[in-house]
């Protein structure tokens, strides 16, 4: 099922997500629904605020991001932290399907170790780096309650202010199923 997304000013964008409990009904459901909702408005990563579920949980498929080295990297990551960023800030324009028509280069760490569990519910930790680890640490932020508007530079952040304001208006309408404001 394809579920509306969540857009810029609405509130549990700004909240840092809860723990998906052991128990969590229709679990299976839902990481499809969002992987469905992410194909269909062109992603490569939705996470569970994005869809109104102030949830920690994201889902990715970095093979979209045009990086042959991430073929078969359709993931699910469930009540993730990230442990550890290290190597080298690196610049990337970056966009959110929460956030349409704006992008920005947002500075990343290049490398992160990350513990999260599985759509199975295992729990995993490893490092990842490079466009992945970008893909990741961007979603990660969505649980945390930060959106990547936030850490672009002042000037850049003052440029786009008239289309973030008509994005929270409901004027800045995207194509795909989204939340009406």
């Amino acid at each position: 099922m394809i579920l509306p997304i969540v857009l810029y000013g609405d509130p549990v964008l700004q909240r840092r997500a809860e723990e998906v409990p052991p128990n969590f009904p229709d679990l299976d459901a839902l990481i499809q629904n969002m992987f469905d909702t992410m194909y269909t408005a062109s992603g490569i990563g939705l996470a569970a605020p994005q869809i109104g579920q102030s949830w920690r949980l994201f889902v990715l498929d970095a093979e979209l991001a045009d990086e042959v080295v991430y073929k078969g990297q359709k993931r699910v990551f469930i009540n993730p932290l990230i442990l550890e960023e290290s190597g080298d800030l690196w610049p990337y324009a970056e966009g959110c399907l929460s956030v349409p028509e704006i992008r920005g280069d947002v500075m990343r760490r290049a490398t992160i170790r990350l513990r999260y569990e599985d759509a199975q519910r295992v729990v995993h930790e490893e490092t990842l780096d490079g466009m992945l680890a970008r893909i990741i640490q961007h979603e990660y932020d969505h649980i945390e309650g930060r959106l990547f508007i936030d850490l672009l530079n002042p000037l850049r952040r003052r440029l786009v202010q008239k289309k973030l304001q008509l994005i929270r208006n409901g004027k800045l309408r995207p194509e795909y199923k989204h939340r009406p404001r």
